[in-house]
Parts: structure tokens; C-alpha cells; sequence
């Protein structure tokens, strides 16, 4: 029988990721390892899991981490298979790390940030973070990825996916070529498009990663559990732009589907 680090996506997980969005890994990377990184982030937001009296804010947000228990979750043999499976081989770039971390608490207070959106990948150097832009080729992004460092429940802040959703945001971009759309565009009718998408909830045991299409709408919520939830949301990152050559990867082939194009 094959160890759990050998098994890459059936061909019925790659046609999921395909029709859906998304699909998920679990036992992705060893519970060691997630506890290992929620003790580390414990540190850095000076809290502890043993004085809930001290959770006040509904999240807090740790940046970029790249110590070892974080780089090595992103880098399991299990990963890097699923990686080539739905990216292609050779056409991405070996994770340095895992972040950002919006780390939720139990709270009765709003947390402000729980609108649904896609994650833009390309012009973040402008000031105004929705003029941040995506385009129909997905340049700067290859993955978006969801990593549970904590077990995840209906009821502990999972995030919410809006299945399929990433066909219609497709069929948006395709308008806007190689320039484009800001965030603000792609956001100006509050996602209403994708408003009858079935909603699927991100949960799991800690070590589970979820595998979502760049153009994936999601979203936020409030915590309404007993535990802190404790996730990093990285993007995989392309070695560059989708090359015609080779053959398409399943993000190319939902992409393709969606716009009408043969593959």
C-alpha cells in the first residue's frame, strides 16, 4: 500500500478541481508540524491558548513566515505532486514559506473584513490595494491555498467558498485581456454574479490544505466557535506567464471551459 506522501489527486479529484474550484488535501502536512507552527504564532501575537481571557480582537493578522516547520508544510512530496497535477510540472516556484496568517478568535464582534472577494496577483505596487489587478491568464498566481494549522469546524471561522464561482470570474476577466481588471472592478457589484454559487465551508483537521483556482470567490466570517483558528492563505507562485507550447494545466483547462475556448 502507498504511503500517504506518495498519493497525488485521482483523476476524479483533478475533474472536481476543474468543475468546482477547489479540492481538498488532507493529511497534507503532519499534525506535528501544524502544532509546531501554532505554538510559533502564539509567540508572535504574544497570546497564549491557556488565558482566553486575553483573546480580544476577533483577528490578528501575522505576515509572511519563513522559519522551518512553515516551509517545510508547504513542501511535503504529497504537495509538490499535487502541485505538478494541477499547475504542470516545471511551472512553478518551490514555496519559500506560508503566509499571510489571519489567526480568528472567538468574539461577538464583527472582524471587518469578511466580504467576499477574489485574490488579485499582479500590481500591488500601487498605493491603492484596489487597483490591484487580475487578468484572464492568471499572471501572478498559479494556486490560491488554504493551510488548517488548527482543527476547523462549521463553527470555528471556516472560509467560505463559493463553488464554481471561478467560471464566472473567468468569463469577467476575459473582457479586460492582458491589462486586466482592478479589484475595484472586478468588485463593484458586490460579486453578485457568483450570488447563486453553492457555498462550501473550508474545514478539516489540522494539516489539511485546500487547493483553490486563482479565481475563486470567498470569504470571511465571524468566529462563533470556542478555538482561535490558526490558517495561512499563500498563493503558489507561476515561474511565469502560461505558456500556449505546452499542454494546459487543469487552471488553464477551467479557464478554457468557462471562456468557450477548445481546448
Amino acid at each position: 500500500m502507498p504511503k500517504i506522501d506518495d498519493l497525488g489527486l485521482t483523476a476524479g479529484q483533478v475533474q472536481q478541481f476543474i468543475d468546482d474550484g477547489f479540492v481538498k488535501i488532507e493529511q497534507a502536512f503532519t499534525t506535528d508540524l501544524a502544532k509546531t507552527g501554532r505554538d510559533e504564532l502564539w509567540a508572535d501575537i504574544g497570546l497564549s491558548p491557556d488565558e482566553p481571557e486575553k483573546w480580544v480582537q476577533p483577528v490578528i493578522r501575522v505576515g509572511f513566515k519563513t522559519s522551518p516547520p512553515f516551509v517545510e508544510a508547504a513542501n511535503t512530496p504529497r504537495l509538490h505532486r499535487v502541485y505538478d497535477q494541477l499547475v504542470g510540472e516545471g511551472r512553478w516556484l518551490t514555496p519559500k514559506g506560508l503566509g499571510t496568517f489571519p489567526i480568528r478568535f472567538p468574539s461577538s464582534d464583527l472582524p471587518g473584513d469578511d466580504g467576499w472577494h477574489v485574490d488579485v496577483s499582479f500590481g500591488t505596487d500601487h498605493p491603492d490595494f484596489m487597483e490591484w489587478r487580475a487578468n484572464v491568464k492568471s499572471s501572478g498566481r498559479a494556486l490560491l491555498m488554504l493551510f488548517l494549522f488548527s482543527d476547523v469546524s462549521a463553527d470555528d471561522a471556516p472560509t467560505k467558498i463559493r463553488k464554481g464561482s471561478h467560471m464566472v470570474i473567468a468569463r469577467q476577466l476575459l473582457a479586460y485581456g492582458d491589462a486586466g481588471a482592478t479589484l475595484r472592478q472586478l468588485s463593484a457589484n458586490g460579486y453578485a454574479s457568483t450570488a447563486d454559487c453553492k457555498v462550501e465551508l473550508a474545514t478539516g483537521a489540522a494539516g489539511t490544505v485546500y487547493l483553490c483556482h486563482p479565481f475563486l470567490v470567498h470569504a470571511a466570517q465571524p468566529h462563533r466557535g470556542r478555538h482561535p483558528r490558526f490558517m495561512a492563505q499563500p498563493p503558489l507562485l507561476p515561474k511565469g506567464e502560461f505558456d500556449p507550447a505546452l499542454p494546459p494545466s487543469p487552471v488553464q483547462l477551467a479557464i478554457r471551459r468557462a471562456c468557450g475556448l477548445t481546448f
